[in-house]
């Protein structure tokens, strides 16, 4: 019997044991980051299926597709308005996850540049720029958990504008970062004939970029403005995202 877990959500990819592992780690996000663990190769034996590169190492597939399935998260922002319930989204989709996401990042980056060093189109200084990225927000996020968060949740503060005006400039450079980043990587196309690993870290920078943007977006189009005498016409800061 084959192990299978489908989802009818637009955008979001079904997981079948079939499915080589090299395609899962290509279009999954996060993938790698299981696989490494487990030590499945995906690189170089990524023509294997999932079902039988599982068996090869006598783990349980339904085990694996399970773990794969909470990597799924869907791209599309929330009707939320509810300041509480607002920021307990944005905890949970977005701070969660960046967390989670940019370690493998930066150790996918670095293992491209080392491999590919001679390639023409290799993304030098990538792993050092999703590093300096990391520290940023891992910085940010913990300003607004420890300081902003609280105080929203609690209904404001009369000094509440100053905080809120720090998250805003802060997300002028993140936006300054994508922009970096699209330029490093050709917008997250790897060149033709990259290998599983490269492909991979691509995939995984295009969902950041994507969760950036609608992370920022919600906190300066919808929390914000709550809190704040006039509501802000500020972006995020990338000519590309759209939130303007």
């Amino acid at each position: 019997m084959n192990a299978r877990l489908e989802t009818t959500e637009p955008g979001v990819m079904a997981l079948n044991a079939e499915q080589a592992i090299g395609q899962i780690a290509v279009e999954l996000p996060g993938a790698t980051a299981v696989f490494r663990r487990l030590k499945l190769d995906f690189c170089c034996g990524g023509q294997v299926s999932l079902k039988q590169a599982a068996a090869d190492k006598g783990l349980d597939v339904s085990a694996i597709l399970a773990e794969l399935a909470a990597l799924q998260r869907s791209s599309d922002v929330p009707a939320l308005t509810e300041p509480g319930e607002l920021i307990d989204h944005i905890l949970a989709r977005y701070h969660d996850v960046h967390r989670a996401q940019l370690p493998e990042l930066v150790r996918m980056a670095r293992r491209v540049e080392a491999v590919h060093r001679e390639h023409p189109q290799v993304p030098a200084g990538l792993g050092d720029l999703l590093e300096d990225m990391q520290e940023e927000l891992l910085s940010h996020m913990q300003k607004e958990e420890n300081i902003l968060f609280p105080l929203l949740k609690t209904g404001g503060h009369p000094f509440v504008g100053q905080p809120i005006n720090v998250m805003r400039a802060e997300h002028l450079d993140h936006g300054e970062s994508l922009e970096k980043l699209a330029a490093l990587t050709n917008d997250a196309q790897p060149p033709e004939g990259a290998c599983n690993t490269w492909r991979a870290l691509y995939a995984g920078i295009a969902q950041l970029n994507d969760d950036l943007i609608n992370h920022i977006h919600l906190e300066n189009n919808v929390l914000f403005p709550q809190f704040e005498a006039k509501p802000a016409a500020q972006g995020c800061g990338s000519s590309g995202c759209g939130c303007g």
